[in-house]
């Protein structure tokens, strides 16, 4: 890396990091430390078995059928997603009444509460399965170089369905950068990278079933190869500020973030929302 630093993204021109103030509801004032300086934190058993069980059987059989769709394609690959490399199975909550109600949990709302604000909304989720049968990398990137959303803050919780390790694509974090906002990304074959190469700090976060591995949207990570016999399985959902929008390429003015299907709020003024039906 060179010594002035990496690149920024060209509409990130006046970025300051903050933490919302505040007491906390579920973020421990040495966490919130962490936070600050690091950009992730690991929480583990945020989820009981049974509840990872009943996520694996809403998840799984959509996976199956966007895993199928991918396969018919010519060379098995649409835009990211490979045939026996990685799926993504995406806005998962406009087909799920059980993951909708998911979107709303306790743990996620005082997660946001803590980290995001008091008025939060459902951004995105899907679900990310990494297959054994042609295992890759998938590059350095930041949640916020994909879709550039501003406020560019917002709040990655990358959950573990299966136990998430070195040896089958656990999340890898460079600490630190996240306090510089966006970066500038470069599209590669297997998706937009901000880093050429794993920064010193580089630190996997290797999470057990059940876990969520807490970043910021502004957090450099990567996951590597599944070396292993068996699918890693992981399901994200991401929760932004009241008021995003979000910058597209080749519009002219931005989108806001609370299309009524899949971006419904968890948080109105600190209170719990109501889930959708």
């Amino acid at each position: 890396m060179p010594p002035e630093g990496p690149a920024l993204h060209p509409r990130n021109r006046a970025f300051a990091w903050s933490v919302p103030p505040g007491p906390k509801r579920i973020v421990d004032a040495e966490s919130l430390r962490a936070w600050s300086d690091r950009g992730y934190l690991l929480l583990r058993a945020a989820f009981r078995p049974a509840e990872v069980a009943e996520l694996l059987a809403e998840i799984d059989p959509i996976e199956e059928r966007v895993a199928g769709a991918v396969r018919r394609q010519p060379g098995g690959k649409v835009f990211i997603a490979e045939d026996g490399n990685i799926t993504f199975s995406t806005l998962l909550v406009k087909h799920s009444q059980r993951l909708r109600r998911f979107a709303h949990h306790r743990v996620f709302r005082d997660l946001a509460h803590d980290l995001v604000g008091p008025d939060v909304r459902l951004y995105w989720d899907q679900a990310v399965y990494k297959k054994p049968e042609r295992p890759g990398v998938f590059p350095w990137h930041q949640d916020n170089g994909y879709t550039y959303i501003e406020p560019q803050q917002y709040l990655t919780c990358w959950i573990a369905l299966t136990d998430a390790t070195r040896v089958n694509g656990c999340p890898v974090v460079a600490p630190g950068l996240h306090r510089l906002g966006t970066l500038a990304h470069r599209m590669t074959d297997a998706g937009w990278q901000c880093l050429d190469s794993d920064p010193p700090d580089a630190v996997a976060v290797e999470a057990p079933a059940g876990s969520i591995v807490v970043l910021s949207s502004l957090t450099p990570h990567k996951t590597g190869p599944n070396l292993t016999n068996d699918v890693r399985k992981a399901y994200i959902v991401q929760f932004a500020p009241e008021g995003a929008v979000a910058w597209r390429a080749g519009n002219d003015a931005p989108t806001p973030q609370r299309d009524a299907e899949h971006q419904f709020a968890i948080l109105c003024s600190g209170a719990p929302a109501e889930p959708p039906p």
